[in-house]
């Protein structure tokens, strides 16, 4: 459901594909719907997944989610007691600081460690106000993600704000390599079809739709579309579409409740085979990045919105890796940015937008969309895990183990 478990299932099955033995350690429970639980072991596109148990304490506070994260963590621990050693093993971030996991793992076991940053804890937790920065448990985090980082053989990180900030830890800079999250290509792309069945089934029509789909978080703070919406509460042409969950999602739903809001519809995440028809069915695309998170976490979703050619708007901080791609993006892709807070301005973008959008959209992916290709990117992810292990590559492709936690 959730873009870095499918950045991760990209990169697993195009290691299995050049030959390599890839498994990975994951959480029974599903992401959106805690309820919802999968096979302990399964074997997908010759990957062997192996699930472990966690408690279910939900996400309402930090301290349910915590014990959520803490319970996932020490399943996974008892796993890789009993996994035996591999060449390379990748290490993401969620739950936070599962790359200290991982890093013992290859201290005690052998093999080497690829840190993929995809977001940085705990500085979100800091930027959120979760944590104070000069806090005793902010400083024992700190010190369990530089001695992560230490031991990796290599830290690969989404931007250049993301790479200062992980080059600031006392990290050589020769460590660090910049990947940006490659889009999904291979099988979103503007689908005229699937866009109007989308809006059937959602009884959108032939309305204007303004679509923020992800993650809902206070690293993604929504209040500015929020009241966009209700700035425009007054045309029944224009409606807005908040796709996916997260913590802050009650919020937006409160939000509806209160203001009785008629021109906002909530959905929940949607299956990866129906990304290229939700994102078609758009006529607006917002992505947002909180005030102080440049560095800290990156909107990846900007990726297949260029793919999709959808016009979008950038609510967040400048400088910042979504800002970079707005100002490089031509014209004719009709990409604006507004700052937190200027609903009003957010608004008049958006009556402009309407005017100006025809109900028969041609849309073509934008030419930086080759740039941020699954083709381009996930190769140059491979030759850095591929470069820690050369001898089992010359010796025998298949005789290379790699394990993503």
């Amino acid at each position: 459901m959730v873009a870095t478990a499918q950045q991760l299932t990209d990169l697993a099955a195009g290691l299995s594909e050049r030959g390599h033995q890839v498994s990975v350690i994951a959480s029974r429970r599903g992401y959106d719907d805690a309820a919802r639980r999968f096979a302990r072991r399964e074997r997908w596109k010759n990957v062997e997944i192996m699930r472990v148990p966690a408690i279910n304490a939900g996400k309402k506070s930090r301290w349910r989610r915590s014990l959520s994260f803490a319970s996932f963590i020490v399943a996974c621990a008892v796993r890789l007691a009993f996994t035996s050693r591999q060449d390379v093993v990748v290490a993401l971030t969620s739950p936070p600081l599962i790359s200290y996991l991982a890093s013992l793992f290859t201290r005690l076991k052998g093999g080497r460690l690829i840190f993929w940053v995809m977001d940085l804890n705990p500085d979100e937790a800091i930027a959120a106000g979760w944590l104070k920065p000069d806090s005793a448990t902010a400083k024992f985090l700190e010190s369990l993600l530089r001695s992560s980082m230490r031991h990796s053989e290599k830290i690969v990180v989404l931007d250049r704000f993301m790479k200062q900030r992980v080059a600031v830890k006392g990290i050589p800079e020769a460590k660090i390599e910049t990947i940006p999250p490659w889009a999904h290509d291979n099988s979103v792309h503007y689908d005229r079809a699937g866009r109007d069945e989308f809006r059937r089934q959602h009884s959108l029509g032939d309305k204007f739709v303004v679509m923020y789909a992800g993650n809902h978080s206070p690293c993604h703070p929504l209040d500015t579309v929020l009241e966009a919406a209700l700035h425009l509460s007054d045309r029944e042409d224009i409606v807005f579409c908040f796709v996916g969950g997260g913590s802050e999602l009650n919020k937006v739903k409160a939000f509806l409740r209160a203001k009785a809001a008629k021109n906002i519809r909530v959905m929940p995440y949607q299956p990866r085979a129906e990304l290229a028809a939700m994102l078609s069915a758009a006529d607006l695309q917002v992505v947002v990045m909180g005030q102080a998170f440049a560095g800290i976490v990156h909107p990846c979703k900007i990726y297949n919105i260029l793919a999709i050619g959808s016009p979008l708007v950038y609510i967040g901080p400048t400088p910042s890796p979504i800002a970079d791609i707005v100002t490089r993006l031509p014209d004719s892709n009709r990409a604006a940015s507004v700052s937190h807070g200027q609903s009003q301005a957010l608004a008049e973008l958006i009556r402009q937008a309407s005017g100006e959008a025809g109900l028969n959209p041609q849309r073509e992916p934008s030419l930086l969309a080759t740039e941020f290709s699954r083709a381009v990117l996930m190769p140059r992810m491979i030759d850095e895990i591929e470069s820690l292990c050369p001898a089992a590559l010359e010796a025998e492709p298949a005789a290379a183990n790699f394990q993503s936690a």
